[in-house]
């Protein structure tokens, strides 16, 4: 069984959050920031963590600010240009980030708005190996510059938040990007509403899984078939004549 926690971590403009973590039974693989699709997804959250961390890796959510709460932190400042209102965000998500990187690598996991998260920190956030999102938001219609990391996503054909023709687009302006689609899942296909798609989620996860152990784990070295026997082949058949040229005809 994993051991949960509550932690307080604390992002680079000095701001405090909190954030979940699990920890596997034993040593850990690696490490999963997780990123659910905003606030009141606790029983999701507690799921995909117990899930990711019996695989043998530390989960870490963080309890990311709301753009209230940012505003509120910056009322009374003097006026300023904010161009880019996701850099708080991205900020919470490095100092979580650099929580873990004790475990060994560390992989962004996102789903729904925190896919769109997760997709950005790819190419913001340092320290992270490889990125998965589900179902992102914000993301076909945006999809910005070529993938920093190896990055891979999860959609739904039937998803009518993320409709699958702006999905069909994206694969063509990004073949870096793996995107897979699942036929007729809908939007949070893995959730526990009415949306679920059981063979959709089974078949996204161990996908998932898949990636974070090539990118976070690391694959031992590919031994192709008979690896080595051609070669040894080579070299006693080369010994066998010499040592035969040595010997002569062979007597009666």
């Amino acid at each position: 069984m994993p051991t949960e926690s509550t932690i307080k971590l604390t992002a680079s403009d000095g701001h405090t959050f909190q954030a979940f973590r699990a920890d596997p039974a034993d040593a850990p693989k690696g490490a999963i920031v997780v990123l659910p699709d905003g606030t009141g997804a606790a029983g999701k959250l507690r799921k995909v963590a117990d899930a990711f961390a019996a695989s043998g890796y530390v989960v870490i959510a963080p309890e990311l600010s709301p753009p209230a709460a940012i505003d509120a932190a910056t009322e009374g400042e003097p006026a300023k240009t904010v161009p880019d209102p996701a850099a708080p965000l991205l900020a919470e998500i490095q100092s979580t980030v650099d929580s873990v990187k004790e475990c060994g690598k560390v992989a962004v996991v996102g789903f729904g708005a925190g896919g769109g998260l997760a997709y950005d920190a790819a190419n913001r956030v340092s320290g992270v190996a490889c990125a998965v999102s589900y179902y992102a938001t914000g993301v076909v219609n945006a999809a910005g510059a070529k993938r920093k990391i190896p990055t891979l996503l999860h959609f739904g054909e039937a998803d009518i938040v993320v409709p699958f023709a702006e999905v069909t687009m994206f694969r063509a302006y990004h073949p870096e990007v793996s995107a897979f689609s699942y036929p007729n899942a809908a939007h949070a296909f893995d959730g526990d509403g009415q949306t679920y798609d059981e063979s959709a989620t089974a078949l996204a996860h161990d996908r998932t899984l898949a990636w974070i152990s090539q990118y976070v784990v690391g694959q031992p070295p590919i031994t192709l078939k008979n690896a080595g026997a051609y070669a040894l082949a080579k070299t006693d058949k080369k010994k066998k004549k010499k040592a035969d040229d040595d010997m002569g005809p062979p007597a009666d």
